[in-house]
């Protein structure tokens, strides 16, 4: 069974293993709570997961450890156990799924541990670590559904706690589990006064769906950026802790998620993947009831693929209002996108493309249309442009 005392145990064994990671103020992102944050993704590995692979792995006996370990993951679980079990000099193998970002793949050779891709998702990977595990005698480390694990997660909540005295909610990424287990019970065995809420992905909802329906359920398939948090099925004892300690949970969509993305980029300087961004894209959507209240989000991971982070950009300026279309339907006559032009810039927006359209279906025989795109400020400011365009006469189609 799950101890606090088993919870500062894990923060003394994994002092020399892991980095402190001070909570610090946010401007901007949420302005309708004093928002803070808890950057795990600056943590070794690039996440807060060798917290529970650092705790699990020490508490090994010396025969288990002689063995080795053998873990599953999406990636960050994959390098948390591959550094610590480099640290005690125990050999390691890590079952991947095939779609896990080549950054991961290649991040968790790096601290040490061999890689085996097995086709589909996390719980393809994970009974194929099962399967090894009983075949070669290794000692498993489970990404979440443990308790030395969960402990070691926990070791989150100790510090929040200690950086604010005076926090009045706290916002985690759920995937599995096990993170925010080890969170609400270190905070609420503390101070249950705070409140504790739980983040998922939309395209991910698995144990949002099992807490609103009282029961383990099992998702036939998951879709979504954040693929840290993309699990079909929660743990055993992770629902069971959720269940009791937890005070709420929510879920938040891919332009919600692009968006967090996007702010913490803008706003803190901070790189976060989409798992880690879920937490702070549910205080900027107003997820919880959290208006004038002092919030920690844990950002709980900054592993995002460079390649995939360009898309995330241009969908959170598309959410935020940042970057917009219009197509405008006009008579294809001399000074047209001259006058177009001049409207949009007297408004303050930057054209960034034109594309211009001779179709059939205009209702001149001389129409065409224009396809404007531009970079704009909010919402707001595209609802300005277009009304000053529809003032000076043009027909925006949408």
């Amino acid at each position: 069974m799950l101890t606090l005392d088993q919870i500062f145990h894990a923060s003394v064994v994994l002092k020399d293993i892991v980095r402190k990671t001070t909570v610090v103020s946010s401007v901007g992102i949420a302005p309708q709570c004093d928002l803070y944050l808890k950057p795990e993704n600056l943590q070794n590995t690039g996440s807060f997961k060798l917290r529970g692979s650092g705790y699990k792995i020490a508490m090994l006996s010396e025969e288990e450890k002689q063995r080795g370990v053998i873990a599953c993951s999406a990636g960050n679980h994959a390098q948390g156990v591959a550094l610590a079990a480099s640290k005690c000099g125990i050999p390691s193998l890590i079952c991947l799924p095939d779609s896990a970002p080549i950054s991961k793949v290649e991040a968790t050779k790096s601290y040490g541990a061999q890689v085996r891709l097995v086709k589909g998702c996390y719980d393809d990977a994970y009974a194929e670590a099962l399967r090894l595990k009983d075949e070669m005698g290794y000692s498993f480390v489970h990404p979440f559904d443990d308790e030395y694990v969960i402990a070691g997660q926990g070791t989150i909540g100790l510090e929040i706690t200690r950086d604010l005295d005076d926090v009045d909610a706290i916002i985690v990424p759920v995937g599995g589990g096990g993170l925010i287990s080890g969170v609400a019970y270190a905070i609420k065995s503390i101070r249950p006064s705070i409140k504790v809420y739980g983040v998922q992905a939309a395209g991910a909802p698995s144990m949002y769906n099992s807490i609103r329906n009282g029961k383990i359920e099992t998702l036939s398939s998951v879709s979504t950026i954040a693929d840290g948090i993309a699990v079909k099925q929660p743990g055993e004892n992770t629902f069971s802790l959720i269940s009791k300690y937890v005070d709420d949970m929510a879920l938040v969509t891919e332009d919600e998620i692009s968006s967090a993305i996007l702010a913490l980029i803008e706003k803190q300087k901070m790189i976060a993947e989409g798992a880690g961004a879920v937490s702070v894209a549910a205080a900027m959507f107003n997820k919880f009831p959290i208006a004038g209240k002092k919030v920690v989000s844990v950002v709980s991971g900054g592993n995002i693929d460079v390649t995939s982070l360009s898309r995330v950009i241009e969908r959170g300026l598309i959410k935020s209002g940042r970057s917009s279309q219009l197509l405008i339907e006009l008579i294809d006559k001399p000074g047209q996108l001259k006058d177009v032009s001049r409207i949009i810039a007297d408004c303050g927006g930057n054209v960034t493309s034109v594309h211009h359209e001779r179709a059939g279906d205009t209702e001149s025989v001389n129409g065409c249309y224009l396809r404007i795109a531009m970079e704009t400020r909010n919402y707001e400011h595209v609802q300005e442009i277009t009304e000053a365009l529809q003032a000076e006469g043009f027909k925006i189609v949408r």
